[in-house]
């Protein structure tokens, strides 16, 4: 069935929503866009007349095929070279979605989306739609074909496997960049001490290489293994330097609410590093440095202001 004026307008005014949904639905930028892409060829194909509810019927699509991409997303993520992160966003990118509330911010750091890789799919969709978007269990039972007393049951559990005992800091841009420079210079001081005395006690640094860099094929854990795991990581050398294609010249920004630290090499981003802070120190380090991973956010990092380096030289 054609697609008018009108019909294109209306998905396009849900799109950015669509995005958010799908990018907390699945941690990745690129399979968001796919899945959104996917959904606008559902919207062309459908008749139109007998939909009420154009932004119930695209949620319930996009849903679906959100649910569907998570199953097969379990089965490659099985297969992955080294430990899974999610695609970081830069602050302001419209993928991260609402951000009023305490909830919705944490929802899309990279910390919470990596704990929730270990909700079911539908766990994972109710635990979004709820907390995030602000869908009342009726509307989600709607979507998923569920009871609302099983909707509700489901959000429970999800709750109760994302339990956390602490929250994190909340950042803006100027404050992000104390906390990278805070962080930084305690790295290249080659003082495990000076780390130790920013990190958590029970910190834990992870690196996603996809395979493509090398990254430890499991997280580093303690205060003490993350802050000497960390100082030597920080330390210049001409061979970590060639795995990224050259000496990387270092900023600050902020990337799913937390403070970030980019790498880029030749104007091209070669690695974003974040830092959940907490009110007990830096809780997690996660560096992304897949390639495939970074897409997004480098086409975002080469239309913006990204302000003076921190480091230009080592």
């Amino acid at each position: 069935m054609p697609v008018g004026v009108h019909e294109v307008e209306v998905f396009e005014g849900a799109r950015a929503r669509l995005e958010a949904i799908a990018y907390r639905l699945l941690g990745s930028a690129n399979d968001a866009e796919d899945a959104v892409q996917d959904t606008f060829l559902r919207w062309q194909s459908a008749d139109r007349e007998l939909i009420e509810t154009p932004e119930a019927w695209l949620t319930k699509v996009l849903t679906n095929l959100c649910l569907n991409r998570l199953t097969s997303a379990r089965a490659r993520r099985e297969t992955y070279v080294g430990q899974w992160l999610p695609e970081p966003v830069f602050a302001g990118d419209r993928m991260l979605g609402p951000s009023d509330t305490v909830e919705q911010r944490e929802s899309v750091s990279i910390a919470m989306l990596t704990l929730m890789e270990r909700l079911s799919a539908k766990e994972r969709v109710v635990y979004v739609l709820r907390e995030a978007f602000g869908y009342s269990h009726g509307e989600i039972a709607e979507v998923l074909d569920l009871t609302e007393p099983n909707c509700q049951q489901i959000y429970r559990r999800a709750k109760q496997h994302l339990a956390a005992d602490r929250r994190r800091v909340e950042v803006d841009a100027a404050a992000a960049r104390r906390i990278v420079e805070e962080f930084l210079a305690a790295a290249l001081s080659g003082r495990t001490d000076s780390l130790v005395k920013l990190l958590a006690d029970d910190a834990v640094s992870i690196g996603d290489g996809g395979g493509v860099l090398f990254s430890l094929p499991r997280p580093v854990t303690g205060v003490l293994r993350v802050a000497r795991f960390l100082s030597g990581l920080f330390k210049p050398s001409d061979a970590k330097w060639a795995l990224i294609g050259g000496r990387p010249v270092l900023y600050s920004s902020v990337v799913n609410g937390v403070p970030a630290l980019v790498l880029v090499v030749d104007d091209r981003i070669a690695g974003i590093v974040t830092l959940d802070v907490t009110t007990d120190g830096i809780a997690a380090v996660h560096a992304q440095v897949n390639p495939g991973k970074l897409e997004r956010a480098a086409r975002v990092w080469d239309t913006s202001e990204h302000g003076e380096p921190l480091l230009e030289t080592w």
